[in-house]
């Protein structure tokens, strides 16, 4: 039994010594949470606001307090109005610092009661009752004001730091105001139950607030990792999808190269065996080339499982933007295609890109735009090719343009493809309250080596 009250006082001894280092620690070295100033992103729209209405309470207060440190009928001490000062200042400092605030404040508590007992008269001031003695309990009004510029420092306190701190500095604001009461019984004070009121009614709603605060900030932080998440799974589709057609590209070529090595020793007279072996390793080589281009086409489209029609048609060019011009068209809208330079043989992936392009705006102008029309232009330059898609104003709302939200496909895609190529894509509004999209795709440089 002996042994564990010996252990027991052993740790309450170290509890003890290690009080003020916790202590230290928790309401003075650790910081308070950091809120972003005016100006800077995120930072609260009340702010600005709940900063002048402090700075509106505490000149009242400062009033109010001034009163409680003079007796009645005396004249106002310049003391007095100076503690009333640095109080009110305190509390407002404690919208930048809380902590610093919070000890201040405390330290002006006990100040102005000393201060009180120090300069209490002891008869009351008027020549009639000269000599009627009188405790300052009654010269002196109660401190509500006191306790109120107190309970504000606890409340901007708790909206800064976490509850376990708050809650420390509660208890010590408590033992203050009991050990004052009891060591200062002339001097009126708040009572104790009041006291527990004001304070924990301060704690309570700082900490709530302070809740409610970071529970937004998680909140907009999960949006925004979900938006990002979002892009860059969006990403990860188009270049799938960009992959996926250009593997069809790519096969094709391939097979070709297979079929002219076969075919290249029958076109020559008698070949050498030099030549036989080396167009026999170029077909190999094309062959297995070829077998794992199929085995990444599984894979890309395992998920989708396209039917054997799907898989084998060939990709689009820049031959077939008549028929889509026509298809759009058909659903109503008015789409003009129009061709300036000479055409001459392009890589098929710059002519896939220049076709996707055009795709994807026409698209966007039908779910974006109703009733607009759009133009096609199609420019064969020197250095590439120059895909130019705009449109006029929409006659009527997009119901599409309010009910999708997030990243929005089209413009992504158009933009991979033409990064793919090395090339510059432009987007945004045209003069005429229209779209414009314009592409340049080079093929000069290593995009002539492209498939």
């Amino acid at each position: 039994m002996g042994a564990v009250t010996s252990s027991r006082a052993v740790r309450l001894r170290a509890a003890v010594r290690r009080a003020p280092r916790a202590l230290y620690e928790e309401l003075w070295a650790a910081p308070a949470d950091r809120v972003p100033r005016m100006g800077e992103a995120g930072a609260p729209v009340w702010r600005p606001v709940f900063l002048v209405m402090l700075v509106i309470t505490a000149v009242g207060v400062t009033v109010i307090r001034t009163v409680e440190l003079s007796p009645h009928g005396a004249a106002v001490s310049g003391l007095a109005v100076l503690l009333a000062v640095a109080q009110a200042a305190v509390l407002v400092a404690g919208m930048g610092r809380p902590v610093g605030a919070w000890w201040a404040a405390t330290a002006l508590t006990v100040v102005s009661v000393l201060v009180v007992v120090a300069q209490a008269p002891s008869k009351l001031p008027y020549p009639l009752v000269s000599m009627v003695p009188l405790s300052p309990q009654v010269l002196y009004p109660s401190p509500f004001a006191g306790a109120a510029l107190q309970g504000g420092a606890l409340f901007l306190l708790a909206l800064r730091v976490r509850p376990r701190r708050a809650v420390a500095a509660l208890v010590l604001s408590m033992a203050l105001a009991v050990f004052l009461a009891l060591r200062t019984p002339p001097v009126p004070h708040i009572g104790l139950a009041a006291s527990v009121l004001v304070f924990s009614t301060a704690l309570v709603l700082g900490t709530a607030l302070r809740s409610l605060r970071l529970a937004r900030q998680d909140l907009v932080d999960q949006v925004e990792l979900t938006a990002d998440e979002r892009a860059r799974r969006t990403l990860l589709e188009e270049r799938h999808r960009i992959a996926r057609e250009l593997h069809d590209v790519v096969a094709h070529h391939m097979s070709v190269i297979s079929i002219q090595a076969q075919v290249a020793p029958h076109l020559v007279k008698d070949p050498s065996d030099e030549l036989k072996e080396n167009l026999t390793g170029i077909r190999e080589n094309a062959l297995e080339a070829l077998a794992e281009l199929r085995r990444v086409l599984g894979v890309l489209r395992s998920e989708e499982a396209p039917t054997q029609s799907a898989r084998h048609t060939p990709q689009p060019s820049l031959d077939r933007l008549g028929a889509l011009v026509a298809s759009v068209r058909s659903a109503g809208m008015a789409v003009t295609l129009a061709t300036t330079g000479e055409p001459r043989p392009l890589p098929p992936g710059v002519e896939l890109s220049a076709y996707r392009i055009v795709q994807e705006a026409l698209s966007n102008v039908m779910r974006h735009a109703p009733g607009a029309s759009a133009r096609v232009e199609i420019g064969h330059r020197a250095a590439g090719l120059t895909v130019r898609v705009t449109n006029t104003a929409p006659l009527r709302p997009s119901l599409a343009s309010h009910a999708s939200h997030g990243v929005r496909h089209g413009l992504l895609g158009m933009r991979e493809r033409t990064t793919m190529l090395g090339g510059d894509l432009a987007t945004g509004p045209a003069p005429d309250g229209g779209w414009e999209v314009i592409a340049i795709l080079p093929v000069t440089g290593d995009t002539e080596d492209l498939p």
